[in-house]
């Protein structure tokens, strides 16, 4: 069990860990060579093309400024200057609110931490409970918690009032925040400038019909339902295997242009390849031949693939974007029910064109039940045999546990040094190495699942990843560490005290969520700015790959926000530190300098580095709010059953009121701000489409929309339009053919003849 000691060495160790990471950051960027990976984003924005230094040929690659050096903190301060309203036009609403999130976790935290401080840790420390206890393996931070105080003591009274007064803080601050955040999506929907999925929505299981194709059964349903709104529409094709012979293809193209610059460079010498695995094995080969041979291939292929897409009604889905004449004829299609049949005719919004995974379009939607109850059953799995690490690595943070496995190391493990390294930091380090392909897999569930937005994907995976935290990291941490360090109380008391003794030794774990706090959040943070594998993988690719201004931008590759690991891991720390501010509030200021670093370093990072690579006005909020929410429920139960083990009988009865009040309050914000985030006001789409009648009133929306959701290979082949042609080139000279007897059903002309929109109503002119 770790003790102040170990405490102190792991602190000093992340603290030096974050310092040099800081430090090597602040020196790497200010060189010109790495300009293109610490300043990414203006790059691609086009506001920088080159290093602001410039001079010899050795000024070209290093900074031989001194006194540039003397300011290498300077980015700080720099990173906290954007306003907010600059930060969303700068890099998104997405981002600005993703840093809402941090800085909640210091409004929240702070006053709860002078609070806890100023109250709790006296009346905690002020007891001799742990001191007369014969039994329990304990140190000097858990003579700080609750723990320390003994049973039916009226004391308990404070920790009572003093979880009332963190509750209803935190839910003050989540209101402010939901409704902020609710009027600051509305406004940004409301100025964005026009995107497609304004006026898109996609719709799924059309139902199949021998007489008509799914492209001309989409077209007659929307023009008898929405006659007065409906535009145009995109029908979704399976090009997946297109995709990957178009990503092939390209692959080869770049490795033809590597060596085609190659052999330029040295025209004396014909490159040679070998064809086997990775180059390493097989025939040696002209590479020149060799890929033109691969290109000219694929090519064929790929010409073939796309030809028998057009052409074979098959690799059509039951699935089309369908675009409107205005936000109003969108909102309404996409909010409400089309037919009887609920399964039938699906609309939802579409979400915006850089925002599809086209992939999963491809994916029937009645095996979407199917696939989503596979992962449900994959995750249960996989939460359940990761409890095997966990307890692996709780056993590293119990000496005795150690001594005993390997006996032959005691004399090296009781080395004091060794001792609190072991004790402070390797739990920490080894938790944060099981968790590095978590992300990965639980990405990959979410592909499987069929979401069809990167956004959706993203907050499936986040809400996963969460849950498997709460399960494994918290409460298996939590039973496993227990289990561990006092396994010898286990086995010599009665079965009917382990819950008092559970209950006296879950506060004890706070020592562990320490060392993973200041491994993950603060040397880990420090880390994430310093950048280091994208550093080296630039400089590896413009050295051997780059060979055009293009490839350089490809091999600068900023990425963007990772939500779905980021976002559960703040929530980790809420979580952590509701459950702790009236148990163990010694953790509290581990939290606090958390959220700081990460708020500048993350707020650097958008500013300079992130491209993101699409935009959802911060639709993935109401799940923010509701695992906060979440945990402090979790942190009430705790506190609760904690409370119950010390016979606090007095005050047990007070605190079953808070989870209920908490549950209504979230039931009071869902009502009132989450339709924001789910809905699109159809005053707010009418304001929008006046105004925007009166300022263009000769726009061709059609124009604008007509290849916005064209699958991307098709976008990128020689033919642009090649999807549409075949099938609705014959159309554009005739009405579409149906198996209709009459037209009675379809009383409006084909999209190929629609008339231009209806002109402003008197009164909406007369207010313009």
């Amino acid at each position: 069990m770790a003790s102040i000691s170990d405490i102190g060495l792991s602190a000093a160790i992340n603290l030096l860990s974050a310092l040099a990471f800081l430090v090597a950051f602040a020196v790497l960027r200010l060189q010109p060579i790495n300009d293109r990976v610490y300043f990414s984003k203006w790059y691609l924005k086009g506001i920088r093309s080159s290093p602001t230094r410039s001079g010899t040929f050795v000024h070209k690659f290093v900074n031989l400024n001194l006194r540039s050096y003397l300011k290498f903190l300077e980015w700080m301060p720099a990173a906290l200057k954007m306003p907010e309203p600059e930060l969303i036009d700068h890099a998104g609403l997405d981002s600005a609110v993703f840093l809402r999130i941090y800085l909640i976790g210091l409004k929240i935290f702070i006053p709860i931490t002078i609070l806890a401080f100023s109250v709790l840790v006296p009346v905690n420390w002020t007891n001799g409970t742990l001191n007369d206890s014969n039994n329990l393996q304990y140190s000097d931070i858990d003579k700080l918690s609750i723990s320390n105080v003994p049973e039916r003591s009226q004391r308990f009274w404070v920790h009572l009032v003093m979880a009332y007064v963190f509750t209803f803080w935190t839910c003050y601050v989540l209101r402010k925040e939901y409704g902020t955040i609710a009027s600051m999506r509305l406004h940004f929907l409301a100025t964005v400038k026009r995107r497609p999925d304004q006026f898109t929505v996609i719709v799924r299981n059309v139902p199949p019909d021998p007489d008509e194709s799914v492209s001309e059964l989409v077209e007659h349903f929307f023009l008898v339902n929405h006659r007065d709104h409906y535009l145009t529409h995109q029908v979704v094709y399976n090009a997946n295997t297109l995709a990957k012979l178009v990503e092939e293809k390209k692959q080869m193209e770049n490795w033809l242009d590597y060596y085609q610059l190659k052999f330029d460079r040295n025209p004396s010498k014909r490159p040679t390849q070998k064809t086997g695995f990775l180059g390493l094995c097989g025939d040696k080969v002209d590479a020149i031949d060799f890929y033109t041979s691969k290109v000219d291939k694929l090519s064929k292929e790929e010409a073939a693939e796309r030809e028998k897409i057009i052409k074979n009604p098959k690799f059509i889905m039951p699935a089309a974007f369908v675009s409107f004449r205005t936000r109003w004829g969108a909102a309404v299609c996409a909010q409400t029910q089309q037919t009887r049949n609920p399964t039938l005719w699906l609309t939802e919004w579409a979400p915006e064109p850089r925002d599809v995974y086209w992939q999963n379009l491809a994916i029937p939607f009645v095996s979407i039940a199917i696939r989503r109850l596979i992962v449900a059953v994959a995750f249960f799995f996989l939460t359940f045999f990761f409890m095997i690490p966990i307890t692996f690595v709780q056993s590293l943070a119990n000496i005795e546990g150690i001594e005993k496995a390997v006996p032959f190391l005691k004399p090296l493990i009781e080395v004091p040094v060794i001792k609190s390294f072991i004790q402070g930091f390797l739990p920490g380090i080894a938790l944060k190495i099981f968790l590095i392909l978590l992300p990965t897999i639980l990405m990959i569930m979410s592909k499987f699942e069929g979401f069809i937005s990167l956004s959706a994907l993203q907050r499936r995976s986040a809400s996963r990843y969460y849950l498997f935290l709460l399960v494994n990291v918290f409460l298996g941490s939590i039973i496993a560490g227990t289990a561990f360090e006092q396994l010898h109380t286990f086995i010599h008391q009665s079965a009917t005290d382990i819950p008092k003794t559970i209950g006296v030794s879950i506060p004890m774990k706070a020592t562990f969520f320490i060392t993973y706090i200041m491994v993950d959040g603060w040397a880990g943070i420090a880390g994430e700015i310093l950048r280091l594998k994208p550093l080296i993988i630039f400089h590896l690719k413009n050295f051997f790959l780059v060979k055009t201004e293009k490839d350089r931008e490809e091999a600068m590759d900023p990425g963007s926000i990772e939500f779905a690991t980021s976002e559960p891991q703040i929530q980790l720390y809420f979580l952590l530190g509701l459950v702790y501010a009236a148990i163990t509030p010694f953790l509290l200021p581990f939290i606090l300098i958390f959220f700081g670093l990460a708020y500048v370093v993350f707020r650097h990072q958008i500013i300079n580095v992130y491209n993101q690579e699409y935009e959802s006005a911060a639709a993935f909020w109401p799940d923010v709010h509701g695992r906060i929410i979440s945990a402090l429920v979790i942190s009430q139960l705790l506190l609760l059953g904690l409370l119950s083990t010390k016979h606090a009988a007095d005050s047990t009865p007070f605190l079953i009121a808070l989870p209920i009040l908490t549950i209504w309050f979230h039931r009071f914000c869902k009502n009132r701000y989450e339709p924001a985030f789910v809905k699109y006001p159809v005053q707010e789409a009418m304001m929008k489409d006046t105004l925007e009648r009166a300022r263009e009133p000769n726009l061709d929306l059609k124009a604008y929309l007509s290849n916005a959701y064209v699958h991307p290979v098709f976008k990128d082949g020689e033919d642009e339009d090649s999807v549409a042609t075949d099938e609705e080139k014959e159309v554009e000279n005739v009405l579409v053919p149906t198996k209709r007897a009459s037209r009675r059903n379809t009383p409006v002309p084909s999209k190929f003849g629609c008339s231009s929109p209806p002109s402003l109503p008197d009164d909406v002119q007369e207010l313009l």
